[in-house]
């Protein structure tokens, strides 16, 4: 499984949870699997996101949609100005307690 990570600054949730969900980039047609969505408890201004994929190839095609929805003017609004951090990393292992 391969997830693609990012993280940034937003300059107000509420907005950048419409965009999200208004979903410009088509997640489940571009084969997100599942998403979880983070908010540090000291930060209500940053998220980090994880989304999951069948495959490398998948996500690596996936980042680049996001790439370049962060160009446009549609997502200037949301964003805290930073350029977001994504990477796209592998589950090696997990265990439920």
């Amino acid at each position: 499984m391969a997830i693609v990570q990012l993280e940034h600054p937003i300059s107000s949730f509420e907005m950048w949870k419409q965009a999200f969900d208004r979903d410009p980039v088509r997640r489940e047609e571009s084969g997100v699997r599942r998403y979880r969505i983070f908010r540090p408890v000291d930060d209500p201004n940053f998220i980090a996101v994880d989304l999951e994929f069948d495959d490398v190839p998948a996500a690596e095609a996936f980042r680049t949609s996001l790439e370049n929805l962060w160009r446009s003017p549609q997502a200037a609004p949301a964003l805290g100005g930073a350029t977001p951090r994504v990477r796209i990393v592998e589950s090696v292992e997990s265990r439920d307690y």
